[in-house]
Order: structure tokens, then C-alpha cells, then sequence
């Protein structure tokens, strides 16, 4: 009898670590000087390394707006203090789907006519683990749409050319 539970339990205990564990993170998206933009994102890494990102965000006319993790997770000052576009590898600004982007470029949110945009996509180079984890770092919202790059205007490779910072939030682990 102690043998067959002996078995279970490594059986058990196999599963369990053959099961990858699920990273979780989340960051609510406030207005520094307001509460008309906000929202909630959810960042889950999924077992290939990718991370699904999903959410919603409230309170912008439709339209396009730049979306970006950013350096620091330091809004002391606001949306200032979250520093640049986290870009540990010293690449020039592109699209998500560009191997030349900053780590932080997770491109545009659509807002819709009733002023919500809902995120549900997965990105490939953002991770929840490991020397680049964007845990701790913040989440920020842009006034304009993100050329990526993509434009002669002299912010374009830098920044997208988003413009100044509507909404940001510290990602923290869920």
C-alpha cells in the first residue's frame, strides 16, 4: 500500500514540475493630473516566452495612440519620471513586429467612438522573466499616434514621434 502511494505522489510531483509556471503581471493606467484616461492592463507570459497582453483603457477620441513600456517605474512626477522607452539593447524605435525596435515599442492602442480601447494581443520580445523582465517598469499612454519609426520628423527613431505622455502606471506582479 505504501508503494502505490509512493508512486502517486511522484506522479504527482512530475506533473506539477512539468507544468511551466505562469507569470503574471498587471499596471493601472491613471492620468497624473485627472482620472478621464484610465485603465487596466494584464500581462501574462505564456509558456512558448511570448506574453499576451490584454486589457482596457478608457477615455481618449478614437483614434490611434502610442503605447510604450518605459525605463523606469517611477511616476513620482508624473509621466515624466518614467524616464525613456525601455530599450536595454540600444535599438532605434520601430514597429512590434520589427526585429530593429526597443524592447518598450509595443506600438498603437485604438480608441474607439466611445472613447475605450480593448487590448488583447501577444507580443514576442516583452518578458515578465528574467534579465529584461519589464516587472517594476512602467506603462505609458502617448498623445499621438507611433510613426515607428517610420517618418523624417527627428523624434521618429527615437520615440515614434508619439508626442507628451496622457497616462501611465507601474507594472507590478499579479
Amino acid at each position: 500500500m505504501m508503494y502505490i502511494f509512493m508512486l502517486a505522489f511522484a506522479a504527482i510531483v512530475s506533473a506539477h514540475h512539468e507544468q511551466p509556471q505562469q507569470y503574471r503581471a498587471q499596471v493601472k493606467l491613471a492620468e497624473p493630473k485627472g482620472d478621464q484616461v484610465h485603465g487596466n492592463i494584464t500581462f501574462t507570459q505564456l509558456a512558448d516566452g511570448k506574453v499576451h497582453v490584454a486589457g482596457t483603457i478608457i477615455g481618449l477620441p478614437p483614434g490611434h495612440y502610442g503605447f510604450h513600456v518605459h525605463e523606469k517605474g517611477d511616476i513620482s512626477g508624473g509621466c515624466a519620471s518614467t524616464g525613456s522607452h525601455y530599450n536595454p539593447h540600444h535599438k532605434l524605435h520601430g514597429h512590434p513586429n520589427d526585429v530593429e525596435r526597443h524592447v518598450g515599442d509595443l506600438g498603437n492602442v485604438v480608441f474607439d467612438e466611445n472613447n475605450v480601447s480593448v487590448l488583447d494581443y501577444v507580443d514576442s520580445v516583452i518578458s515578465l522573466t528574467g534579465e529584461y523582465s519589464i516587472i517594476g517598469r512602467a506603462v505609458v499612454l502617448h498623445e499621438k499616434a507611433d510613426d515607428f519609426g517610420r517618418s523624417d520628423h527627428p523624434d521618429s527613431k527615437s520615440t515614434g514621434n508619439a508626442g507628451g505622455r496622457v497616462a501611465c502606471g507601474v507594472i507590478g506582479i499579479l
